[in-house]
């Protein structure tokens, strides 16, 4: 790789210093020249371009182990280029594919919470009906605990309401006879003094003061009468507040049965909810496969990076190995060729 700065001033000082000191200047001796630095390719390429502005390279007889070393760096460069683009366009790729599972595992992930939280919001729906329906039920067995009491309350009052009736019916029975005897004795008493007007005082007397008994054990009997008529009216008025009592609680009855009817539909509601619960589990499960799927989906993408990043590795193994093998066959090109240039010396 090229680093960074490397000018093409910098290529023609170290070339101009190597030809002063009577030494080719190729591309290997001029990377070593600058310090083992910089890009034999971008080295090959600022050289050719020195060449071409001195003219030198017109017209002119290109030894072969020249041309040979410039085929050598120009295929040593092909071959870094194109591993470098097979090692970027793989690693974009990968990094692409990663960026798309990425967004889907995000993606799922924010379902599951959505899934989550609906299932959160579902329980708690759940939880209140239950409590309302428990409540509710609470206050429909205490309803009917009073509904059954007033019924107990309302047939001992029936009872008790027939019983004064019956004494009542007895007092005007009673009644009835003290009149029937009266006027029976009224009779007798008229017939008898018919009769007998000439009997004693005091046995008219003794009738009188019978006569007053009996009319005020009759007023007794008018008195006692009229009170048990008035806690008849007394009676017949609580029985009728017993019955709007009663047209109340079974009004109440009514509603708690519309209210039984809705905890009913409530149930039904339930039903589904719990029905929708299920599905929503099934699709949670779903989608936890999914991303369970995802997640070994990145996984073998994972290991394709390795593997690509290992034989981008080995690619670039190869091709130090063959810029090695090159460096190592360049000298002796060189040495025969001064051979061949220089046959007194020899």
């Amino acid at each position: 790789m090229a680093r960074g700065g490397l000018y093409k001033s910098d290529v023609q000082k170290a070339r101009d210093a190597l030809r002063a000191q009577g030494k080719h200047p190729s591309v290997d001796a001029v990377r070593v020249a600058l310090g083992n630095t910089g890009s034999k390719t971008t080295i090959h390429r600022y050289l050719k371009e020195l060449e071409e502005e001195e003219g030198q390279g017109l017209g002119a007889k290109v030894a072969v182990s020249d041309a040979l070393q410039d085929l050598v760096g120009r295929l040593a460069g092909r071959l870094h280029e194109e591993a470098e683009a097979v090692v970027a366009e793989a690693r974009q790729r990968f990094e692409a594919q990663l960026q798309e599972r990425g967004q889907a595992l995000e993606r799922a992930q924010q379902e599951s919470a959505a899934l989550s939280a609906q299932l959160q919001r579902a329980e708690t729906a759940l939880h209140e009906e239950k409590t309302a329906r428990a409540a509710t039920q609470q206050a429909l067995a205490e309803r009917m605990t009073e509904v059954a009491q007033l019924g107990e309350r309302i047939a001992g009052l029936t009872t008790r309401l027939a019983e004064h009736e019956s004494h009542v019916q007895s007092l005007e029975q009673k009644h009835q006879h003290a009149r029937e005897a009266l006027e029976h004795y009224r009779t007798s008493v008229k017939e008898q003094r018919e009769q007998e007007q000439r009997r004693h005082e005091h046995q008219v007397q003794e009738l009188q003061v019978a006569l007053r008994q009996a009319n005020e054990a009759l007023t007794a009997k008018n008195h006692e009468l009229v009170q048990l008529n008035r806690d008849n009216g007394q009676w017949l008025e609580r029985h009728s507040r017993l019955e709007r009592e009663l047209a109340q609680v079974r009004h109440g009855a009514d509603d708690q049965r519309k209210e039984l009817d809705a905890l009913r539909l409530t149930a039904t509601e339930h039903q589904a909810l719990q029905t929708r619960w299920a599905q929503d589990t099934q699709t949670l499960e779903a989608v936890r496969t999914e991303l369970a799927s995802a997640r070994a989906d990145l996984t073998k993408e994972r290991e394709r990076r390795e593997q690509a990043e290992a034989d981008a590795l080995r690619a670039s193994v190869r091709l130090d190995t063959l810029e090695q093998l090159l460096a190592q066959l360049r000298p002796d090109h060189v040495d025969s060729s001064d051979a061949r240039k220089n046959p007194a010396t020899q």
